[in-house]
Parts: structure tokens; sequence; C-alpha cells
């Protein structure tokens, strides 16, 4: 029972994009170790950039330092 967990930043990632993240990981799963998609779970945790550091700095700071 493969548990895969995805995390990203909170920066508009659609439900699309969401899908083909998680059919994706376990297509993987499937071709690489014969697991079974009915047994496979994919979360995606959306994170905020201001609860997300790179570094010395929040993401969100690194955004805006490059905006400018």
């Amino acid at each position: 029972m493969p548990y895969v967990n995805i995390k990203i930043t909170d920066e508009g990632v659609t439900t699309e994009q969401k899908r083909k993240l998680v059919q994706g990981t376990t297509q993987l799963l499937v071709d690489v170790l014969g697991k079974s998609p009915a047994t496979t779970f994919v979360v995606i945790d959306e994170v905020s950039t201001d609860n997300w550091g790179l570094g010395y700095h929040l993401v969100s700071e690194l955004r805006q330092a490059a905006a400018q």
C-alpha cells in the first residue's frame, strides 16, 4: 500500500494539474514497482509560501525580491 506525499507551494496550482500529479505518480508506482492503483495513496499538501523556507529566507520573501 504505497503512500506518496507531494508538497507544493500554494501558488495557483489547478485541480487539473493536481489530477495529473496523482495520475502520473500512481502510474509511476505501477510501472516501476508493479503496485496496484487501487491501493496507492497520493496526498498533495499545499503550503503557504510564508511557511516554506529556503536557506535563510521565506519563499514569500524570495518571490517578492525576485519581482522587484
